[in-house]
């Protein structure tokens, strides 16, 4: 039961939430705005981003992942997935019955 990690310039983060739930890979993405320093062709690059916690299924992540590649804006998207030990089991139902 998978939760997708995606980071996402402000400008494209909505859209790619929006677009994730509608296609039905996520049954919901939290958006939380953050400040990025990172390493970019050799120099350090200050940003704001907005990271996007993905609730999605283990049989739908590779077409979640696919997805995001293909709409994401960045030459080289951070998409990271973190594997529940445990999940509260009626939110897990939930999750998967939205997700298809």
């Amino acid at each position: 039961m998978p939760t997708a990690y995606i980071t996402a310039p402000p400008e494209a983060a909505a859209d790619l939430a929006e677009r994730l739930v509608e296609e039905q890979l996520a049954a919901c993405v939290n958006r939380l705005a953050c400040e990025s320093t990172y390493r970019w062709e050799g120099e350090v690059v200050h940003d704001d981003e907005v990271v996007l916690l993905a609730k999605t299924t283990a049989e739908r992540y590779p077409d979640l992942e696919a997805r995001v590649e293909e709409l994401h804006p960045y030459e080289v998207p951070c998409i990271e997935r973190f594997d529940e030990a445990a999940m509260l089991e009626s939110f897990a139902g939930w999750r998967d019955e939205s997700v298809r």
